[in-house]
């Protein structure tokens, strides 16, 4: 066996992790851990008197010695104090439950609430890489793997633990031999728990990413029904549904095949201690090197041990499936997430906005998005961005709100290198309507106010207003407090797009970014949604990416990217008199236009 895997198996270093937290509950734990000992010392004491009790009986039969009176009165005595002790037991054994298996609720907590935090702090790259539904089973199915550790395996160990100590050293002291006889099946025991625990580890983590690929499927069918059923492929889906579902069965299957093996060798095992404790203590018995009551005694021992024993089994199988969930979950947690927030400074975004040779590619493509991209543009601009479909547009206005940052070149506000700006304030300071809209599953209301969360009525109709949405909202049952459907399914194309553009005007952002959020709506609609925006916008930096003349044309500059590459900027005068891109874009769509 390699020497290293054997290491870090003992020392399971993926659950490392969890140290701190089992430090920050340490007294309720260090509480917990004395509540077991006296729970386990007060249910030790039946089976002593048990025992004493079937000696004096036994004395009572075989000879004079004993008095019947004196007989009654002693058992009832031990009666009494077995009663007594299991209720003391049983207390103990109920505040250890509440000390320890409340903790581990804690951590959970305090887990998933980490989790959370990790997820809302990575960058947007993290998310083009990783599922939905793998996410999401990470926080749910992985924390209660997890859970099961920090909980049931530790308080099962402790109690497994005191139980060894004080029953085999009290039956040590009482009668070695048998004793050692009895303990035999124990090192066997534990060389097959250390086997079948290698192999649970790896199927464990096998499972838990089977798991991981039907929550991501049956996630992204529900999201994606509409073209499920457009498509008419449900029968197909269901059968994919059906194939993951059966690997996954398999998968349980399989590790449940290796778990089952536990209990049955557990009482085969205890079993033969038992015939051993009877055959041997017989014996001892006969040969007058024992009392009857000791006999009785130890086979009560053997019987107690055997719940701890086979606990052994079944905590060493939480504690691979927990190190195999908590591995899943590092796995994330050790992400280094690549937009770093250098400063806290709240200084207010003002100023022009430069970008001095910019570039920028995608990891996963190797596509070069800009090649040295500069342009400079003042407080207060309009600048539409236009190109064809990959050029780079959109990637502009994301290195703006510094979802992505460049690999060359700088981008500034007013004099200030974007990157020692505050991430917070500069995101704050941004209205962003993406090309994806995405709404909540939440009222009209609601969906306004993740744009300012302390919105007025006022401000509310406003939005709606400049987003010429505000006759639509009316006409709904009810209005403002409608309920959305996941992303806004209720609404058309045109409707999300408003709403989300009245979400973000609704910020009073200092720079307001449209990212070709108005093809779903006409072109006189457009023209008035922009008129009014402009109406509001006299210190406000608006950056549009469009495909239509018609809304560039409005701007006070025009930016056109070409491959990655800056092929004009300026005012719609100056980009008709130099008769390229823009000028062919604007001939088309004028012939078209006039032809409608």
């Amino acid at each position: 066996m390699n020497i290293d895997v054997y290491l870090n198996s003992i020392i399971m270093r993926e659950l490392k992790f969890l140290n701190k937290f089992l430090y920050k509950y340490r007294i309720k734990l260090i509480v917990g851990f004395f509540i077991t000992v006296a729970a386990r010392i007060f249910a030790l004491v039946a089976p002593n008197l048990v025992g004493n009790s079937i000696t004096l009986i036994e004395n009572y039969v075989l000879s004079s010695s004993v008095e019947l009176e004196f007989l009654k009165q002693k058992l009832i005595i031990n009666i009494i104090l077995i009663v007594g002790s299991a209720i003391i037991a049983g207390i103990f054994t109920f505040i250890m439950r509440q000390m320890i298996i409340n903790v581990s609720r804690y951590i959970e907590f305090d887990l998933k609430n980490i989790i959370y935090n990790k997820y809302q702090d990575l960058d947007y790259d993290f998310y083009k890489n990783n599922r939905t539904g793998d996410l999401m089973n990470r926080i749910s199915e992985d924390v209660s793997k997890v859970r099961m550790y920090v909980g049931p395996a530790i308080m099962y160990t402790i109690n497994t633990i005191t139980l060894f100590v004080i029953v085999i050293s009290y039956m040590l002291s009482v009668a070695p031999k048998l004793t050692l006889y009895t303990l035999i099946p124990l090192p066997i025991l534990s060389i097959i728990i250390y086997k079948i625990s290698k192999i649970i580890n790896i199927r464990s983590k096998v499972v838990q990413e089977y798991l991981s690929k039907l929550t991501t499927f049956t996630q992204e069918a529900f999201s994606g029904v509409k073209i499920i059923k457009t498509y008419t492929i449900e029968s197909f889906t269901n059968q994919k549904l059906e194939r993951l579902a059966s690997d996954s069965k398999n998968k349980n299957m399989s590790l449940v095949k290796v778990q089952s093996w536990f209990f049955p060798l557990m009482i085969l095992l205890i079993g033969i201690s038992n015939i051993l404790v009877i055959y041997i203590g017989g014996n001892q018995y006969m040969n007058g090197l024992i009392e009857l009551g000791v006999l009785a005694e130890f086979i009560i021992y053997v019987n107690m041990l055997t719940w701890p024993v086979a606990t052994v089994g079944w905590v060493t199988s939480i504690i691979q499936q927990a190190e195999a969930s908590q591995k899943r979950i590092n796995e994330f947690l050790n992400v280094s997430k690549k937009i770093i927030n250098k400063t806290e400074s709240k200084s207010k975004i003002k100023g022009n906005i430069c970008f001095n040779e910019v570039s920028y590619s995608y990891k996963e493509t190797n596509i070069m998005a800009l090649n040295e991209v500069s342009f400079k543009v003042e407080k207060g601009d309009s600048i539409a961005i236009m190109g064809d479909v990959g050029s780079g547009k959109t990637t502009i206005l994301e290195l703006i709100s510094r979802i992505y940052e460049p690999d060359f070149g700088e981008i500034t506000i007013g004099g200030i290198n974007l990157k020692d700006i505050s991430l917070k304030k500069l995101r704050n300071s941004i209205g962003y309507v993406p090309q994806s809209t995405f709404l909540f599953s939440d009222t009209i209301e609601n969906n306004l106010k993740f744009g300012k969360e302390d919105a007025t009525f006022t401000e509310l109709e406003e939005s709606i207003k400049i987003a010429c949405l505000y006759s639509d909202v009316k006409s709904f049952k009810d209005q403002y407090k409608t309920l959305l459907g996941e992303r806004g399914v209720n609404l058309s194309g045109g409707q999300k797009q408003r709403l989300a553009i009245a979400r973000a005007v609704i910020k009073k952002p200092e720079i307001l970014i449209l990212d070709d959020s108005l093809s779903a709506v006409d072109t006189q609609t457009e023209e008035k949604i922009l008129s009014n925006i402009n109406s509001i916008t006299s210190n406000i930096t608006v950056f549009i990416s469009t495909h239509r003349v018609s809304t560039s044309k409005n701007c006070n500059k025009i930016l056109v990217i070409n491959k990655g590459v800056v092929e004009s900027f300026g005012t719609h005068k100056d980009l008709m008199k130099q008769k390229k891109l823009y000028f062919e874009t604007y001939s088309k769509q004028s012939k078209e236009k006039d032809i409608n």
